[in-house]
């Protein structure tokens, strides 16, 4: 197994590089030099750093597992779950599970959308922005996975699904696939994926799936394409930057600031854990706020 996700590696680079050159050669309108530059040179170090944090992701799957072997065969009857096919189909829909979850709280808890903000603050939509990841990010998100170690995952199939989850929402990153008529219902779509990366207020927070679509509309955050919208991409609060180092540490800046400009150690903690805008005046808003500021404006 330890071998097959190696050998993987090896076939996903050339194909995400070639996929990315095909598309520029396709629709050079959908990219901007400074803009790709900028994610690759970003992409690239979000790689380097996640060499070493899987790595420690995987040896504490290893060590979860191991510990709770016992309790497993005492209390629930097995050392592992195995690697028989269904078991795999669970581990990826559940790994899914998982990433809908980091992801959601990613855009819903301040200090978590300053890691996750580089992959978002692109003016543009193509296959780079599927590299375009924060260096920070990997350092936390194996937590929602610890779980799947200790009922009995095997820890490399658990890897196994993060690439496999990830290697799928690499294709979701470009405006060339139309919409996938049914499909859409069950899978997350690279249609219904640039909703998710507009910055239009009617579109902002939805569609947070990774492979599938259904936790979304599970739990309230589905949105579907709409032709008539036309979708911009970015963040609400531009850096006006395409610093790579910037890109990566901006928003932990603000937080900084906004932190010390209050005196009240309350409102000091919502400015780091409640959802990106808030303030306790007003004067920045929420993405539910601004929504439904929105619709009272259209109504």
């Amino acid at each position: 197994m330890e071998l097959e996700l190696n050998e993987l590696s090896k076939y996903v680079i050339p194909v995400f590089s070639f996929l990315i050159v095909f598309e520029y050669l396709l629709v050079r309108h959908h990219f901007e030099l400074k803009e790709s530059l900028s994610g690759i040179f970003i992409g690239v170090g979000a790689s380097l750093i996640s060499l070493f944090s899987k790595t420690i992701a995987l040896a504490i799957f290893i060590l979860i597992f191991n510990l709770l072997k016992d309790f497993r065969l005492q209390y629930l009857g097995y050392e592992s779950l195995g690697w028989i096919w269904y078991v795999w189909f669970f581990a990826i829909v559940s790994d899914d599970f998982n990433f809908y979850w980091h992801h959601r709280f990613s855009h819903s808890i301040r200090l978590l959308w300053a890691a996750h903000v580089p992959h978002h603050s692109s003016k543009t939509y193509n296959f780079i922005i599927g590299l375009r990841n924060g260096w920070f990010i990997s350092l936390y998100k194996p937590i929602y996975w610890i779980w799947m170690a200790a009922v009995g995952f095997e820890p490399l199939m658990i890897a196994g699904c993060l690439i496999i989850n990830s290697v799928y929402q690499f294709f979701l990153h470009t405006q060339l696939v139309p919409n996938l008529g049914i499909l859409e219902k069950v899978f997350n779509t690279p249609k219904l994926h640039i909703v998710h990366h507009s910055c239009n207020i009617e579109y902002l927070d939805k569609n947070h799936g990774g492979i599938f679509i259904i936790w979304d509309k599970l739990f309230g955050t589905y949105k579907p394409y709409f032709a008539e919208i036309s979708p911009q991409y970015g963040i609400l609060k531009d850096p006006n930057t395409h610093n790579p180092f910037i890109l990566n540490i901006h928003e932990f800046y603000s937080i900084c600031k906004d932190v010390k400009k209050t005196s009240c150690w309350l409102n000091k903690l919502k400015y780091i854990f409640y959802p990106p805008g808030w303030s306790p005046n007003g004067e920045t808003l929420t993405t539910k706020q601004l929504q439904k500021q929105f619709l009272k404006q259209k109504s």
